[in-house]
């Protein structure tokens, strides 16, 4: 089993404490408090313009898995979208190193 990056801890963290929704419906259904918003980069088109729109709903940073799909790193099978919805572990994924992470800032991926 491969080691797990930093930002993959943190993640962990979130599913732990119950503060990484996963999936596009289940995202859309939130109304405030997500801090960072992870997409997989095997997402399709009609799915990057989904995930922009929330993207400018919430206010929030968005970062792109490359490399490692966002359902290795959930370990939820199918997920191409989630949302973190605790401050300081968004401002820690965030602040980590990772190949495999980088922002998003729309366009062509």
């Amino acid at each position: 089993m491969p080691k797990k990056s930093k930002a993959e801890s943190y993640i962990g963290f979130c599913i732990k404490a119950g503060k990484l929704t996963c999936g596009f419906n289940a995202v859309e259904l939130l109304k405030k408090d997500v801090f960072l918003l992870l997409l997989c980069d095997t997402v399709s088109d009609n799915g990057k313009k989904s995930a922009e729109k929330l993207q400018r709903r919430f206010g929030c940073e968005m970062l792109l898995f490359c490399g490692k799909t966002l359902e290795e790193a959930t370990g939820k099978t199918g997920c191409k979208l989630a949302a973190v919805r605790e401050k300081n572990l968004a401002k820690a994924i965030l602040s980590v190193e990772d190949e495999n992470i980088r922002k998003y800032s729309g366009g062509n991926i």
